[in-house]
């Protein structure tokens, strides 16, 4: 997994803060070679624009190839673990694994919002009308499911607990929590902790280089060595030694899969090409 040339992420406006983690783009120079790195789960829904397609981005459980062309470019916002099935009007697990043309989703909405995309004169700026189209969208969406927020927090805690134990913390029965946990994150609590632990894990590796994998493990919430490299082939296929270094250069999943159809609209010229 290797960090997009050109990535960088924005902090959202005030009035986003509870639904969004941030705003990011990566641009890749118009000269050298095609090459390709990994998507790794993190819990999140985005929705992103590539100069030709608006699309959204479902959790991921498991790693996505990405093929990244010369001259190519992503920009995208990033929705915070539950937060994104009540402004997308649809629940997350219809989006598990998937990335879904946004008019599909939004309507007329999407084309408006890839119209004013293409008229941005840059990266930051196509980011700006992002947090912009999200504003004005937010008094429409469904209120965010605080039990489910409850949830991500005390999992995105680390604190190691069987879900029938959360489920005993938050008043609710075991199958209400995988419920309510699907229809706004995608996936369950089971997967969700699963998920969660494995970015806790690179962010650990990020901030402190010096640790070895042993040592990681057990801060990161998992059993010993051996529970980590397993849980890594399942969520990342590959084991944690060769995450390390991309783990020191950045801790999230920063660019969208390759898409598996191209878009219905026509590809344009675009001004964020040269920028």
């Amino acid at each position: 997994m290797v960090r997009a040339p050109g990535y960088r992420e924005w902090r959202p406006a005030a009035p986003l803060l509870r639904h969004v983690v941030c705003t990011w783009a990566g641009r890749l120079g118009p000269g050298g070679e095609t090459y390709t790195d990994s998507v790794l789960p993190d819990g999140c829904i985005d929705v992103v624009w590539d100069g030709a397609w608006l699309f959204v981005a479902g959790p991921d459980t498991g790693p996505v190839p990405v093929a990244r062309h010369p001259g190519s470019f992503y920009v995208g916002l990033r929705f915070r673990p539950g937060l994104a099935a009540g402004v997308l009007g649809v629940p997350a697990s219809t989006l598990l694994d998937r990335r879904v043309d946004a008019a599909d989703l939004l309507g007329g909405r999407a084309d408006r919002l890839a119209a004013t995309l293409h008229g941005a004169k840059s990266l930051r700026a196509a980011a700006h009308a992002l947090e912009l189209e999200l504003v004005g969208w937010l008094p429409d969406a469904a209120p965010p499911d605080r039990l489910v927020e409850a949830a991500v927090a005390a999992l995105a805690a680390g604190a190691a607990r069987p879900v029938s134990a959360l489920a005993d913390r938050l008043g609710v029965s075991e199958r209400q929590l995988h419920r309510r946990c699907t229809a706004a994150v995608g996936y369950g609590p089971k997967t969700l902790h699963r998920v969660l632990r494995f970015r806790r894990f690179l962010a650990l590796a990020g901030r402190s280089p010096g640790f070895g994998l042993a040592r990681l493990a057990v801060e990161a919430g998992y059993a010993d060595q051996a529970h980590l490299t397993r849980e890594t082939q399942r969520l990342a296929g590959a084991p944690p030694t060769a995450l390390l270094p991309a783990a020191l250069l950045t801790t999230s999943s920063t660019v969208p899969a390759q898409r598996p159809i191209r878009s219905r609209r026509a590809s344009r010229p675009n001004p964020m090409l040269g920028r």
